[in-house]
């Protein structure tokens, strides 16, 4: 309730009325959804799970504006999905106004926003680990779903004879036996390569049907015809496109799936906590070094306070900041000492900063389509 009092919805309103169109049916409230919006990043919620727990939690409904205990979700929950797609790069006025409410009640001082903690994190997306297997069965389903949508009629599935060679794939390569593995995924290159000529056939002269099979057959092709060990761009997920394996040198997990994502934070322990200043996704797997001059005038742009000293790993080396003699890279040695000793020292800190934002934030798990999209 108290947090409710400090937002200035007023002026978050002013900030997103420019979405909204003066004509057709009046739009939600706004204070509604973005309330709803910091409710679900503020205790780790679902979509789903917010709108349920709105129906039963007082608070939450004071929160979002009601002046009457409400017994039923008022709107879709789907209308948060909508909302995010409207907002695009406004969704950053959630962090601005958080800091701004932080800074208003002394949990967080200017000081602290002069020296900041700059890394990069990969957001993991919700695919199983990809093999040749899994992506030639995955393409060779997905095809025939498309089929079946569109009353496409092919002349065989191979759903049974692939689901069995895919199987037996990951068994063979389990007991190194790498002949009859490789025997396997030619039963399933042979068989994809198939539907993709048949469906080609039947849809030909057909512009809607190839308007809507441009893509999955684009993305069986490449699946198709990828190696190994090949050089430039793969596919690693039918249903996911903008996967990209980014290697960050852990022992633990030398590849990960998803997309990078750049974090900022403070590097002193601020009265309030640590605070997370900034936080953009990355698609493309940039180098860190080539973020960093974004990232910092990004963050300057949110808090309104020039950054006097940016602290980075190595990772970050022949970087493009605007003041590179500001920026310490860790191991460094050369114009270290004193304050800026110890707080290069706790550059580290950001790292259980990133570990709790996956573990109980929304970091964990990437369920955004963000090729084309900047945040």
């Amino acid at each position: 309730m108290q947090l409710a009092g400090k937002i200035d919805w007023e002026w978050i309103d002013g900030e997103i009325a420019p979405l909204y169109s003066d004509q057709g049916r009046p739009g939600i409230a706004t204070r509604f959804v973005i309330g709803l919006l910091l409710l679900k990043h503020i205790y780790g919620l679902s979509d789903e799970g917010v709108c349920e727990r709105w129906v039963h939690d007082p608070y939450f409904q004071y929160f979002t504006g009601e002046e009457f205990f409400q017994h039923e979700f008022p709107h879709e929950g789907s209308d948060l999905s909508h909302w995010r797609k409207r907002l695009g790069d406004k969704l950053e006025l959630l962090l601005a106004e958080s800091l701004r409410v932080a800074h208003a009640s002394g949990a967080l001082r200017t000081k602290d926003l002069a020296r900041v903690t700059v890394d990069t994190t990969v957001q993991p997306k919700n695919i199983t680990f990809p093999t040749d297997a899994k992506l030639l069965h995955a393409a060779i389903k997905g095809l025939n779903r498309m089929a079946r949508k569109h009353s496409v009629r092919l002349r065989q599935s191979y759903l049974r004879i692939a689901k069995h060679a895919a199987m037996m794939a990951g068994r063979y390569a389990h007991a190194k036996q790498f002949n009859r593995h490789r025997r396997q995924l030619r039963i399933l290159r042979t068989r994809l390569g198939r539907i993709i000529r048949d469906i080609r056939r039947k849809i030909a002269g057909q512009p809607t049907l190839e308007g809507a099979f441009e893509w999955p057959l684009a993305r069986a092709s490449q699946i198709r015809s990828q190696q190994q060990r090949q050089r430039g761009w793969k596919l690693y997920s039918f249903h996911a496109p903008e996967v990209e394996c980014i290697g960050k040198g852990k022992a633990s997990a030398p590849y990960e799936f998803g997309v990078k994502a750049s974090i900022a934070t403070t590097n002193a322990r601020a009265p309030g906590g640590q605070f997370v200043l900034h936080a953009k996704a990355l698609p493309g797997n940039p180098y860190d070094g080539h973020t960093l001059r974004s990232a910092i005038e990004d963050t300057e742009r949110l808090t309104g306070r020039e950054i006097e000293r940016a602290f980075v790993d190595k990772g970050y080396r022949s970087h493009d900041a605007p003041n590179p003699h500001r920026v310490f890279i860790s191991g460094q040695k050369r114009g270290v000492f004193g304050a800026i000793k110890r707080e290069l020292r706790r550059r580290s800190a950001i790292e259980p900063v990133i570990g709790h934002m996956k573990a109980e934030g929304h970091l964990g798990r990437c369920d955004r389509k963000l090729r084309n999209s900047p945040n």
